[in-house]
């Protein structure tokens, strides 16, 4: 979530990773996507996304890039330009400002919608701006408390999305406090473990979702599940990065994006005898094929003008998309259960307006305001020195 570009930090001396931000970028608009299918299961109270059934794994693959290009970024730093403190500094001017942003406007569409929540009982104002706060401060809803406003549990309830960059900050804190410390076979061993505790949770289908669509919500079950999620694809992707060797690959954008596209929109497996069918689909994903894209991704690089300014402008969408979508589709849910629309062929004009209109607005965000505010946090609080490397 990550995760998204906002993960990428890399010094002015090294090489940029273009493919593999235009891929963070394909992921995120698949999300958009994803969440346009969402409002129609969640207006007709279906149990399942139709389509793109899997595309909520978009998740998983940002933490593994994130792994990738932390370790990349920052793995040779340690001790010798970077600090602990450093790395915070960085990584808060990098990610928060559009964390700030996604929570105004959630709370601007909130107020929009009415200041209700789903089974339409009124929030008082103060419970708002105390879940606004929050929100900025990066503090989670416990579910049922006062400020966790929409009354379905999100721990973000201005922004859900904001859920996963939540389990980013965490890998980022430990990734500071011990495991960019780690050896390569001590990393292998620790990336083998969170890999088995995440298998079992998604094999056995622990959290009885029938997928691993978790970390959403702050109950015990959501919590292990989104730790473990974040956990082992972040320590897989540095663990990649570790042992990265480039191989001769042509078109791997084009390539990965298809094989991207096409996972997400595998249908959802029913079964979970002996095991979660879908969870199989899942873990093959996460533990194979992604990290697979990944090595791709970072071997390839762009050859023609089309698909450097593709991956360039994805990129740098990837996560103000990401982060700000979701408030506006709050409204796009509200409007379908109203109208009791539950297809896209009902509402095409409007989810089209829908996903262009947040592309466009992520654009002008990253211009006009994250962009700045960035340059000026770095100016303000960084020294000369440790301005160097890019916040990008």
């Amino acid at each position: 979530m990550q995760q998204l570009k906002a993960s990428a930090a890399f010094s002015d001396t090294k090489p940029h990773y273009d493919l593999l931000d235009g891929l963070r970028g394909v992921a995120a608009i698949l999300v958009l996507w994803y969440h346009v299918f969402e409002g129609y299961a969640f207006a007709a109270n279906a149990p399942i996304i139709e389509t793109p059934n899997h595309a909520y794994l978009a998740v998983d693959f940002f933490f593994i890039l994130s792994g990738f290009v932390i370790a990349y970024a920052y793995d040779d730093r340690w001790g010798k330009s970077m600090s602990s403190g450093n790395f915070f500094k960085r990584r808060l001017i990098r990610l928060h400002p559009m964390v700030v942003m996604g929570a105004v406007l959630g709370v601007i569409t909130f107020l929009l919608q009415g200041s209700v929540q789903w089974d339409g009982t009124h929030v008082a104002t103060s419970a708002v701006m105390i879940a606004l706060l929050c929100a900025m401060f990066f503090i989670p809803a416990v579910p049922g408390c006062s400020y966790e406003i929409r009354g379905n549990g999100e721990m973000f309830p201005l922004n859900g999305p904001a859920w996963s960059l939540f389990f980013e900050y965490i890998g980022n804190i430990l990734y500071a406090l011990f495991i960019h410390r780690f050896s390569n076979k001590a990393l292998a061993v620790w990336t083998a473990v969170m890999g088995i505790c995440l298998a079992f949770f998604t094999l056995t289908d622990y959290s009885g979702y029938g997928s691993l669509g978790v970390g959403w919500t702050l109950d015990s079950v959501n919590f292990i599940g989104g730790l473990l999620r974040m956990l082992f694809p972040f320590s897989l992707g540095m663990l990649v990065c570790r042992y990265f060797k480039p191989v001769k690959v042509r078109g791997a954008f084009w390539i990965c994006s298809l094989v991207l596209i096409c996972l997400f929109y595998v249908p959802f497996i029913p079964g979970l005898e002996p095991i979660c069918y879908n969870g199989v689909f899942e873990m093959v994903c996460i533990m194979i094929i992604f990290p697979v894209l990944v090595w791709l991704g970072a071997s390839g690089s762009t050859t023609d003008t089309i698909s450097s300014s593709v991956c360039k402008f994805l990129g740098d969408i990837s996560f103000p998309v990401y982060i700000i979508h979701y408030p506006f589709y709050y409204l796009f849910y509200a409007w379908l259960i109203k109208n009791q629309y539950f297809t896209f062929g009902e509402t095409w004009e409007v989810a089209t307006l829908l996903m262009a209109g947040n592309i466009v607005l992520a654009y002008l965000c990253l211009k006009l305001y994250d962009e700045p505010v960035r340059k000026y946090l770095a100016k303000r609080f960084m020294h000369k020195r440790q301005q160097a490397g890019s916040l990008h």
